[in-house]
């Protein structure tokens, strides 16, 4: 019950928002999905105040407006296209090849044959700029591209001090893999004009026709610019935090120098200026090779021969012949974008009748809908209230220095009587009866799924290498919520584990079958379901989640991994010593321990280290890679 309401004023200015815009002839329903629409085009963070405070929202909605991308209001194409391609970035700082070089121990030949094939993709890349240089109208564009083909002359140099180090003539002996050469083809036919629906170098009439052509040369090498002083800049961080001699610190000082950094900007605001002129359906071929050039990018890392045995992806290190892998998740805010509280309010309110309305006899009795209204108002503010109070008894007892998970335990106790007292009054005033299970299906299969989600439990399914069962442990009241969002991806195999309805002919009473209504219960169901799997297999247990309700269970998982920003969450896991670290820094210093002789089964549970993620993508490419 937790997160189960919506702050009253945000909740009121949504629902009235929402009613205005129903027109008056449409069904319950037809209003539900309006209201949907709404919010999937609303800026306002519809989740519950306990998970973050208004301040914590306003916060997370400044960081996502000006993350990388500079922080300017006005971003350009270029900002635009790394944000919406980001995760591609993610993709690559987790290729085995990125994780060795970031720990340190990436083998030399592996690193060798990395720098033959850069040698000759950056004597293409100049060779683009060149081409691009030729085609530009303009003076300044001219002379920003032939500073950004010397600088790829200067990475050269840096290239060839490694080759002279190695005193061989490495780039000569070392042939060219299917990646380089399909990345530095796509480069060279792009700046030579080679694409659909443009007219070769020679047919150029118009200043504008050179000036597009240099825009599209532009759009397919910014990607490479951008993401390599992503990976100095995410390495650079890492080798602050190591005193050690790093074998490949040059590589990293140089893709996180000021000058590399400069470079990239450069580029940016180059495509930026360059594609200011163009037409919408020549932006969607920017956006296009942009989106492949982040592609190939990845190509190329992933295409590097290992000659070292590495920690990820988890997939390819699990044996399935060995090892069984379960994933438990939690759903609210970890899975979805929009707490389920808030939608079966929305229906509720929505479809109930208005006061001047009589009910049949035969239909179960339910307030009015301005009643509904007012009395989730008393409940959210009533629930709010004594949380905040719960989470502030937790943490004025005596906050400990190492981990200590019992008392963490008996903590989170105080936390689950209030939670089920706060269930008790909502299912005593009635709001949630005469709700349509038709309605609370079709509800779940528009409901707005976190980005990458549902695509990594399908692929996690697919995969051959693993043998994988899934999990979903929630405090949702509505079960049927949750099967209807992934059952409307194809997502029918999943085991959920949650509250029920309880309906009389397809409509609720008002009562719920109460499975999971707090942290005690969620820890007990995850103990419960892993003993009935047995002893068979291995087995490698990963949890996620978002708030303080999944603590216990993040904590007992052999990885517990945190997907978002919740402080308390944080608070009170660090008053009983909980270590809070980002999963990449965590697996590199993994991959570090596993190269001086430890084990790739390393993660074990109740070690009171959590691990932070910002994305699903992350969790998508630590566990099944690209």
């Amino acid at each position: 019950m937790r997160h189960l309401f919506t702050p009253n004023s945000i909740k009121t200015s949504i629902l009235s928002r929402t009613l205005s815009l129903a027109p008056s002839s449409a069904s319950p329903f037809r209003s539900i999905c309006v209201s949907y629409c709404y919010l999937k085009s609303s800026s306002i963070d519809f989740t519950n105040p306990i998970r973050k405070s208004k301040s914590e929202i306003m916060t997370t909605t400044s960081a996502k407006s000006t993350s990388a991308i500079g922080g300017n209001n006005e971003v350009g194409i270029s900002g635009r296209f790394w944000y919406k391609f980001k995760r591609e970035s993610v993709f690559a700082m987790y290729t085995p090849f990125l994780v060795c070089l970031a720990a340190g121990n990436l083998n030399i030949e592996t690193f060798r044959h990395y720098i033959a094939q850069d040698v000759h993709f950056l004597k293409a890349f100049a060779h683009a700029y060149e081409l691009a240089e030729q085609y530009a109208d303009d003076d300044d564009a001219r002379i920003s591209i032939s500073e950004l083909r010397r600088n790829v002359v200067e990475e050269l140099k840096m290239h060839d001090s490694f080759v002279q180090e190695w005193g061989s003539d490495l780039v000569k002996d070392c042939p060219l893999n299917s990646a380089t050469v399909k990345y530095t083809d796509f480069l060279l036919a792009t700046a030579s004009g080679k694409i659909e629906g443009v007219k070769g170098p020679g047919k150029l009439a118009t200043p504008f026709e050179k000036t597009k052509l240099a825009a599209y040369s532009l759009a397919a090498m910014t990607p490479c610019m951008r993401l390599y002083a992503f990976l100095g800049g995410e390495l650079h961080a890492l080798l602050l935090l190591d005193d050690n001699s790093h074998p490949y610190k040059k590589w990293i000082d140089t893709y996180s120098s000021e000058d590399f950094q400069a470079s990239a900007l450069q580029t940016e605001d180059l495509l930026d200026k360059l594609s200011v002129s163009l037409t919408g359906e020549e932006l969607d071929i920017i956006e296009k090779l942009y989106q492949q050039g982040m592609k190939l990018e990845i190509e190329f890392f992933t295409a590097q021969p290992l000659m070292q045995p590495t920690m990820v992806p988890l997939s390819k290190v699990l044996n399935p012949a060995e090892w069984s892998f379960v994933i438990f998740s939690d759903f609210d805010l970890t899975c979805s974008l929009v707490d389920s509280s808030a939608i079966l309010a929305e229906i509720a309110i929505i479809t109930a009748p208005k006061s001047d309305q009589n009910e049949s006899e035969n239909q179960i009795v339910r307030m009015s809908s301005a009643d509904l209204r007012n009395t989730w108002g008393a409940l959210s503010g009533q629930y709010t209230e004594e949380y905040e109070q719960c989470v502030d008894s937790i943490l004025k007892t005596t906050e400990v220095e190492k981990f200590n998970y019992e008392g963490l335990y008996k903590a989170l106790e105080l936390l689950s009587d209030f939670e089920k007292a706060a269930n008790a009054r909502v299912i005593e005033s009635g709001v949630l009866k005469g709700i349509n299970l038709e309605d609370v299906r079709k509800a779940g299969e528009r409901l707005i799924l976190q980005d990458g989600c549902a695509s990594f439990f399908q692929k996690v399914l697919q995969s051959e290498n693993l043998d994988t069962k899934i999990h979903l442990l929630s405090y949702c009241w509505c079960g049927d919520l949750i099967r209807s969002a992934f059952s409307s991806g194809g997502l029918h195999v999943l085991n959920i584990h949650a509250n029920e309805f309880i309906y009389e002919e397809s409509i609720s009473t008002g009562e719920i079958v109460k499975k999971v209504e707090t942290p005690i219960d969620k820890v007990e169901a995850y103990t419960k379901i892993l003993q009935n799997y047995g002893d068979d297999k291995e087995k490698l247990t990963v949890y996620i989640g978002d708030s303080v309700g999944d603590l216990l269970c993040l904590l007992k998982a052999d990885i517990g991994i945190v997907i978002g920003s919740s402080q308390s969450l944080r608070k009170v896991g660090s008053h009983f010593g909980v270590t809070f670290v980002p999963l990449y820094q965590g697996l590199v210093k993994k991959q570090k321990e596993y190269a001086e002789g430890g084990s790739s089964s390393s993660w074990k549970g109740l070690s009171g280290v959590l691990y932070t993620v910002s994305s699903w993508a992350e969790i998508h490419a630590f566990v099944l890679g690209p």
